[in-house]
């Protein structure tokens, strides 16, 4: 048989004490003697009790939640990133919860309807970007938010927090290319979202540096379905379309190149050398070494609460955060490889 939920009631009883007092020992109240406070605190936890945050977030006006929407939590670089944002929102005594969109935007309005109906203090939100509506939907709602990742550039009102992404685009370009790869294929995100449109301009700024055109057979888009990179490598592979390096979008895109390639016999990095976004080697042991843009996931993510944070406590402060976190090359040395 099933028991029912601890009341402050039930604590007074077994204490000895008003509902008052016991209230107000739980919330570290200075009028309770501290030795008091401990005594109804081992007794709450003795008897499992679990406070009403709704209540508490109908009193105070706050429900310390916040919403995180993210496209793919299965994605290690999302998931690293929902973990740095959740241990930043611990420190400050919130607590988050995550509803993925799988780049879809009906999934993502459906997100946002549900984050405002939970009553959430703010949401951290990566846009799928197929416009800015649902953005609108949120400031329409009062509802204080911070895009991660990406950024509406002709949206000057949304506050962001993001990586250097058009620097990072140029760095694993001329990565690269001064590895004597002259041939580099692009395997990017759809061109509606902001980091592929910027990733690409530093791609091309890096060849024009060195003097190089691109062709345009060497730019792909790769959508969210898994296995899509691995059919445009094949597809290029079969057809003998000359490429000898890789820049792929992330780290994920690059991992699943790599598989396609030595799929087919190819050595890497003898014959083909690959260089993904993300850095998620830097997280996790992943026996497949890469070299990769650092975006500094762990920077975005404080920086993104602190913000947030900030225009929850302070609604009424016109302030505008446009914050771009710089990226760098991490170069494995197994992924690499110099080309005559």
């Amino acid at each position: 048989m099933l028991g029912r939920k601890v009341t402050l009631k039930d604590i007074a009883n077994r204490a000895g004490l008003s509902v008052n007092t016991i209230s107000r020992a739980l919330k570290d109240k200075d009028d309770i003697a501290p030795a008091t406070r401990q005594a109804i605190k081992t007794i709450a936890k003795e008897m499992g009790y679990v406070g009403n945050s709704a209540a508490g977030s109908l009193r105070s006006g706050h429900s310390r939640t916040i919403a995180v929407i993210v496209s793919d939590v299965a994605n290690p670089h999302f998931g690293i990133l929902v973990k740095d944002i959740e241990n930043t929102a611990r420190k400050h005594n919130y607590t988050i919860f995550v509803i993925n969109t799988e780049e879809n935007n009906e999934l993502e309005e459906r997100a946002i309807q549900i984050a405002i109906s939970k009553n959430v203090d703010g949401i951290l939100i990566c846009p799928a970007q197929y416009s800015a509506e649902n953005m609108h939907l949120m400031k329409r709602n009062g509802i204080p938010f911070v895009l991660v990742g990406r950024r509406f550039v002709d949206e000057p009102a949304f506050d962001y927090v993001i990586c250097d992404d058009e620097k990072g685009g140029y760095l694993a370009a001329k990565h690269l290319l001064d590895q004597g790869h002259t041939r580099i294929l692009f395997l990017n995100a759809p061109q509606r979202i902001s980091s592929a449109q910027e990733r690409y301009r530093g791609y091309m700024r890096a060849h024009e540096e060195a003097g190089l055109s691109v062709d345009p057979a060497l730019t792909k888009e790769i959508g969210i379905r898994t296995g899509d990179a691995k059919e445009k490598v094949e597809t290029m592979v079969e057809r003998s379309e000359p490429f000898t390096g890789i820049f792929a979008f992330n780290d994920v895109i690059a991992w699943e190149a790599m598989y396609a390639l030595q799929l087919r016999g190819c050595k890497i990095p003898e014959e083909y050398a690959i260089i993904g976004f993300d850095n998620i080697h830097s997280r996790m042991f992943v026996p497949f070494p890469l070299s990769s843009i650092s975006s500094s996931q762990g920077e975005m993510a404080r920086r993104a609460v602190e913000i947030l944070l900030h225009k929850i406590n302070r609604p009424d402060e016109e302030h505008s955060f446009k914050e771009v976190i710089d990226t760098a090359v991490i170069s494995r040395a197994a992924a690499n490889g110099a080309h005559g």
